[in-house]
């Protein structure tokens, strides 16, 4: 009995010990070593004392009150707009976007930690350390805007000193934020069975539907639509209401955006999702899927049946993040059976056919076809599954969190002089939880540039930032792949700094023989490439199934 009231008193020594220690905090030299700018990290956090998630709970305001400020003089620029250019209220435009959603994402952080204890469920800590990381791409992107297509230099002196400085902020506050709430990922090795997914291809789609969904599905099948079909007697997907896109005039809705504009706003997943079925045609639209549109279910009749298509392009004035024929930011969108087309072509250069920044998007067999710039994987979480990509220069760029999975990848014809980068990816901080995973791809050359594969070199990629991060594994590359694989961007920039790994390819184009030797590239082993799954670097059990789209959780 003695012995066992000596371990209790010597185990509360010990509770006392660490809650004396966390009570009395850390200096803020000690917790700034873990960011990437200690200097700046000490001088935001001067004078101040407390443990990791005081000082997280500090820089998390300090974001947050900075992006209220940029906010505040991007509109006052924007006020002043008739004495800018087009091209300056275009690169304003993109930020003002941005600003407000990076507010939202820190204000939802900040209001959470400083309710919350220490603690947080892991999901939600993976959720706004995701977030975090996407405040840190949009002020990039939109700094990138400013300095390609404006042209006032009074505005872009401004915005870019701030930029630079709130940058700076943003990443401290994803390094504390990581260091103090994210734990260590348990990463999976061996993986449960998935669960059942429905059939989109057979044309069986089992869906959970209101009465009034319902009534306006049978009619729409009564005349003829050829919308799939419903089981009952299978798992389902739950939808909220169902609306028909036809350019004849027979559907509720002869454009997309009308359909897209009727969808309630701010739904949550249980709600079920609001089903726009768009038959076949090409549809010349800009659309856009605003961050109140969230769980939008959009099918269509199949890959080059359902086309939406436009022009957009950075040599006719457009910022790349503007040039998307089709561009989502709403969370949970899920995307089935569509060609999204940018028909700019390869001498406009960047032209892109889809960017998504919608959280927990979803693509499932459809098409991206562009020549520089057609997938912009913009931010946040994203699954692309049996899709096909064509392009040429940096065609799957962006920074999310990204896993594209028995996908077809087609590098086309470039202009000539130029190579084939497939992706650039844009990762910008070494604790952003961004990156781009190609799983069971298949990757052959288009059709125009198959007969000029011998003067055309194609890479997998290049560093578009300096901690770009991109794995290829378990796909087939052909024989047109160059040796080396990879190429710079700019001299030796970003070769120390960025990930790239390939494992378990096949095909005469894998060979890792005479790839570069940059000390960022790797030939990983099946342990590394567990980390770039869909379940450990999405977290894609929590929320792909709902979606009925098909997928591996490991490796295959």
């Amino acid at each position: 009995m003695a012995f066992k009231h000596r371990s209790i008193a010597y185990l509360l020594s010990i509770l006392i010990f660490v809650s004396l220690h966390v009570a009395n905090g850390i200096p803020p030299e000690t917790i700034c070593g873990s960011t990437v700018n200690p200097t700046y990290c000490k001088n935001i956090l001067a004078n101040q004392n407390g443990n990791i998630y005081d000082y997280g709970r500090i820089s998390i305001r300090k974001s947050l009150s900075q992006s209220r400020k940029f906010m505040n003089s991007i509109d006052s620029h924007l006020q002043g707009g008739s004495s800018l250019s087009q091209s300056t209220i275009r690169a304003l435009e993109d930020c003002r976007f941005l600003a407000e959603l990076s507010f939202e994402y820190l204000s939802n952080t900040y209001t959470t930690t400083n309710q919350s204890s220490n603690v947080l469920p892991t999901s939600q800590a993976e959720d706004f350390e995701t977030f975090l990381s996407a405040v840190l791409t949009n002020q990039q992107t939109c700094l990138e805007g400013l300095n390609t297509i404006a042209s006032d230099q009074r505005v872009k002196n401004d915005l870019l000193s701030s930029l630079s400085d709130d940058m700076k902020l943003h990443s401290v506050t994803l390094a504390l934020f990581k260091k103090g709430w994210v734990p260590k990922n348990k990463i999976r090795t061996s993986w449960p069975q998935n669960g059942k997914h429905l059939n989109f291809k057979n044309g069986r789609l089992p869906l959970k539907m209101s009465n009034k969904a319902r009534a306006i599905y049978d009619s729409a099948r009564r005349n003829g639509r050829k919308l799939l079909q419903t089981n009952t007697n299978e798992d389902s997907v739950v939808v909220s209401d169902v609306v028909v896109v036809s350019q004849d005039g027979s559907g509720n809705f002869t454009a997309i955006n009308d359909a897209v504009a009727a969808a309630p706003n701010n739904t949550v997943a249980s709600d079920g999702y609001f089903f726009i079925f768009i038959t076949k045609g090409v549809y010349q639209e800009y659309v856009s899927i605003p961050k109140n549109k969230k769980y939008l279910m959009m099918v269509g009749e199949g890959i080059n049946q359902t086309v939406i298509t436009g022009d957009h392009n950075v040599v006719d004035g457009f910022t790349t993040f503007n040039s998307a024929t089709f561009a989502v930011v709403g969370q949970g969108f899920v995307a089935v059976n569509i060609t999204f087309r940018n028909t700019a072509g390869p001498s406009k250069h960047q032209a892109v056919a889809l960017r998504s920044g919608a959280d927990m998007s979803t693509f499932y067999s459809c098409s991206f076809e562009g020549y520089q710039d057609t997938l912009y994987t913009h931010s946040l979480r994203q699954f692309y599954r049996e899709c096909d990509i064509y392009g040429t220069v940096d065609f799957i760029f962006g920074n999310g969190a990204v896993v594209l999975q028995n996908c077809n990848i087609y590098p086309r014809l470039p202009l000539s002089g130029q190579f084939n980068s497939i992706t650039a990816q844009g990762r910008t901080d070494p604790n952003q939880n961004t990156g781009t995973s190609i799983q069971n791809a298949t990757i052959k050359a288009a059709d125009d540039l198959a007969p000029k594969v011998g003067t055309v070199q194609t890479y997998l990629g290049r560093p578009w930032k300096e901690y770009s991060r991109t794995v290829f594994m378990q796909s087939f590359m052909d024989s047109f792949i160059n040796p080396a694989g990879w190429h710079e961007w700019n001299g030796d920039f970003a070769l120390n700094t960025l990930y790239y790994a390939e494992y378990s390819n096949r095909g005469a184009g894998s060979s890792t023989v005479n790839r570069v030797t940059w000390p960022g590239y790797h030939v990983i082993g099946a342990t590394d490439a567990a980390n770039f799954t869909v379940s450990n670097f999405l977290s894609g059990d929590d929320w792909i199934p709902q979606t009925g789209v098909p997928y591996s959780s490991g490796l295959i």
